[in-house]
């Protein structure tokens, strides 16, 4: 018994040591800066002074570890914490609402997000000699893992790559590789692995879901997504909700709204406009929903979002 605890300590301080020098690493390279990214392709960096009101994000595949701070994300009806202790895996584009809970300008918030190449999870898949835990794939496709030594110390590796530039086409490909088979090890990597797996039903379902992604503006019917994937409908409609935490109409919808409020932004667009343009056949439904998603009605939004980008 003591030699658990003693073993238990050892990991701990190993931990907590680690996730140190990992913060001190995203400080000096960010400064100031809320976000940064880097020239390790799909790392960026983050920073934030004080909690934030809650925001509508999409989400991409990939690892997120907390340095300092504390984040809370919701997707659907689920509620996600991930902070020091805990890093945030995603498996599939979500649109989601995120926020900030825990953070001051004494000890910022600090967070490495590193965007994971599904193309490269199979490839790592595929080799024989790594080994895999049997734990079900029957959780979203959003989840928290614990953190440990061996992956920080894979993060802090990539940050040192931050100083020689010249040195990150090839040595952040092996660490992102690292990182990967680090997270692969943990039952948080199940769902990674059986949406990355030909032939799964969470492959195939991922699949139904990058063609919705790709085309939310088009007529949906579910149907055809279910046959896409080769499922039934019930059986599709079911493998979609665990996977994403909400349905396909609802997914659709919040493609719809974020693209919507993205093209208001960039191309100018009028609220009638940018409904139309993202496949809505009614003004008023889109003024409604919109309202509901971003709680202000389109144009006092974007006005709004265009005042905090000038100060």
């Amino acid at each position: 018994m003591k030699n658990q605890k003693t073993d238990a300590l050892r990991v701990a301080e190993q931990v907590a040591a680690r996730r140190c020098e990992l913060a001190q690493k995203i400080s000096q390279h960010m400064g100031s800066a809320e976000k940064m990214t880097t020239v390790v392709p799909g790392l960026t960096l983050h920073q934030r002074t004080g909690p934030t009101p809650p925001c509508v994000v999409a989400y991409v595949p990939g690892l997120i570890v907390m340095a300092q701070g504390r984040k809370r994300v919701e997707l659907g009806p689920k509620t996600f914490f991930y902070n020091e202790s805990h890093y945030l895996l995603t498996s599939l584009d979500l649109p989601s609402i995120s926020q900030v809970i825990e953070a001051s300008p004494e000890r910022p918030a600090l967070a490495f997000a590193l965007k994971l190449e599904l193309p490269i999870v199979r490839e790592i898949l595929m080799r024989e000699e790594v080994p895999l835990p049997d734990s079900p794939a029957d959780s979203s496709a959003m989840t928290t893992g614990e953190v440990t030594a061996e992956l920080l110390n894979a993060c802090c590796r990539l940050m040192d790559l931050l100083a020689t530039p010249k040195d990150a086409p090839f040595l952040g490909g092996l660490i992102q590789r690292e990182i990967i088979y680090r997270v692969l090890q943990q039952p948080e990597g199940a769902r990674l692995r059986a949406i990355t797996t030909h032939g799964e039903q969470s492959h195939r379902t991922a699949q139904a879901i990058a063609w919705l992604k790709a085309n939310y503006e088009k007529p949906l019917k579910v149907e055809d997504l279910a046959q896409m994937a080769r499922m039934g409908v019930s059986t599709f409609h079911h493998h979609f909700r665990e996977m994403t935490a909400m349905s396909p109409v609802q997914y659709q919808k919040q493609l719809r709204l974020q693209a919507a409020r993205a093209q208001m932004l960039t191309d100018d667009l009028d609220a009638s406009s940018a409904a139309i343009k993202v496949g809505y056949e009614s003004v008023s439904q889109f003024n409604r929903e919109y309202s509901r998603l971003f709680g202000l009605p389109p144009m006092r939004d974007i006005r709004a979002l265009r005042s905090s980008d000038s100060t």
